[in-house]
């Protein structure tokens, strides 16, 4: 008999399992090399301080998946070398029963066990690799997150660039290490099945407490004072005018006892602050409780419309997240990308009125695509131009009014400032104002205490040129540049960031 044929079993010989063949082989080592995979993720997983829930799902849902294939390959070789024995073992030779007596079989065995010790070894680089790219910004935003693209171009250009995703969006600790393990699942069958929302809803219902996570850089303990900020604004006139609001906020500010009071004191470690919402987006307040945590003493703001009770589950506790709600992913509006880029100098000043029509070009109705959009802008600013004259500046205008576009709106994720309010202040949203509005009171009559401009921050100077150079320590009453608007207006009753009314 040849020796490239497998030797038939002798009659009276222990007859062989059925799981000896060369598929039940393959799926053992597939299934070995998933189950070391899940051991070694597993590990690194549980040793690791910081948690990272996309590195579970290789951990609990790839690497398994690999182990369940190996063996389904195990008993689908065995079923198979039954069926077969039943039907041909007597008329054929069985060519997938693995034969160690058989010399060409001995010699592909050498060549199979070596492809296999490279397989796990090749498993355990991978894994070691995946736990890394895992745990990267660009898996985040680019790969299992390319529907988040809005918030990874923002997250780029904001001050926590240089802090990873997960580091906000998951910390440490057991418990929201599993519900972040839950919702990355629940996440990426939405990427899968493309049905996610477009745009992404916010508030996250399961960011963890700020405590948890911004503290861990922004202590409470850490005085700031005042801090100056200087407003750079262009306003919407033929010679696109500068005129700026330089400020000091008043972050924290010492108050009698050694306490500290400024725009701080609302997550202060003395007072509680509590507020019901009567929309997803946290903008109506019509509720909120200030309690005194020395005294127990406490103090309920509601609008006179609000009567009643607000649900005991959705009264939140203020925290940082509530005015700094954006503090990785801002979408600037139109006029305020606008006038960054004329303050840096991409967009010129010297075309009349280009403020105007850029806000103009950047809030057309008709870009509904990203793909769209370059050439809608061009046409709508050449347009305006039409002096052959003016062709130079017109064509460098196009260029930095597109590169706005390109990071701060995306029509095909229905994502822009529109939609992603930003508490920060009250210029273009209500802001502060959703309880400093001098419309909550208590039984009793009192108001939250007034929204008056100098109650959160102070103007050293105002206006253009030479005004800058006058400073007043005691600040001075706000002046708008188009006059004194009606007094029973807040800023964002008039302001919305550049939308076409």
């Amino acid at each position: 008999m040849s020796d490239s044929l497998p030797t038939p079993p002798a009659a009276n010989s222990k007859p062989r399992s059925h799981f000896n063949n060369w598929i039940s082989a393959i799926g053992g080592v597939v299934a070995a090399g998933g189950l070391f995979s899940f051991f070694f993720l597993a590990w690194m997983d549980l040793v690791k301080g910081d948690k990272n829930p996309y590195l579970g799902i290789f951990t609990y849902i790839v690497a398994p998946g690999f182990l369940i294939a190996g063996l389904a390959l195990v008993f689908f070789g065995a079923w198979a070398q039954r069926r077969w024995a039943i039907k041909h073992a007597a008329t054929m030779p069985d060519k997938w029963r693995l034969d160690f007596s058989n010399r060409t079989q001995r010699r592909r065995l050498l060549a199979f066990g070596a492809s296999a010790a490279l397989f796990i070894g090749l498993s355990a680089f991978g894994s070691f690799q995946t736990f890394h790219y895992s745990e990267s910004t660009m898996f985040c935003g680019q790969v299992c997150h390319e529907a988040m693209n809005p918030e990874f171009v923002t997250y780029q250009r904001g001050a926590h660039a240089r802090v990873a995703c997960v580091e906000c969006h998951v910390g440490s600790g057991a418990e929201h290490f599993i519900k972040a393990k839950i919702n990355g699942t629940h996440q990426l069958i939405g990427v899968l099945l493309n049905n996610y929302n477009r745009p992404i809803e916010t508030p996250v219902k399961n960011l963890r407490p700020a405590q948890d996570t911004c503290e861990k850089c922004h202590w409470p303990e850490k005085f700031a004072g005042n801090i100056q900020i200087d407003f750079e604004h262009f306003l919407s006139d033929k010679k696109n005018t500068s005129y700026t609001a330089r400020m000091l906020l008043h972050v924290n500010k010492s108050a009698p006892g050694g306490l500290f009071g400024g725009i701080h004191w609302h997550v202060s470690k003395t007072d509680r602050v509590e507020y019901y919402a009567a929309d997803f987006k946290r903008q109506d307040i019509p509720w909120m409780r200030v309690t005194n945590l020395q005294t127990g003493a406490a103090k309920v703001f509601r609008t006179e419309a609000f009567k009643g009770e607000p649900p005991a589950d959705k009264i939140r506790v203020m925290d940082c997240i509530d005015c700094h709600n954006r503090p990785a992913h801002v979408f600037p509006t139109a006029n305020a990308a606008v006038e960054r880029s004329m303050a840096m100098g991409t967009l010129s000043t010297k075309l009349p009125n280009i403020k105007r029509v850029a806000v103009q070009a950047l809030t057309q109705k008709e870009i509904t695509s990203e793909a769209a959009a370059p050439q809608k802008i061009a046409d709508f600013i050449r347009s305006k131009y039409t002096d052959p004259a003016l062709a130079a500046e017109v064509a460098a205008s196009v260029t930095a009014v597109q590169g706005v576009f390109a990071t701060t709106v995306f029509p095909e994720r229905k994502a822009d400032w529109r939609v992603y309010p930003n508490n920060i202040g009250h210029k273009d949203w209500p802001g502060c104002f959703r309880c400093h509005d001098d419309k909550h009171k208590t039984a009793d009559n009192q108001k939250v205490r007034s929204s008056d401009c100098n109650s959160c921050h102070v103007i050293i100077a105002q206006g253009k040129g030479a005004d800058l150079e006058t400073l007043s320590a005691k600040g001075f009453p706000f002046k708008h540049p188009d006059g004194d608007p009606d007094a029973d207006l807040s800023c964002s009753d008039c302001h919305n960031g550049g939308i076409q009314k």
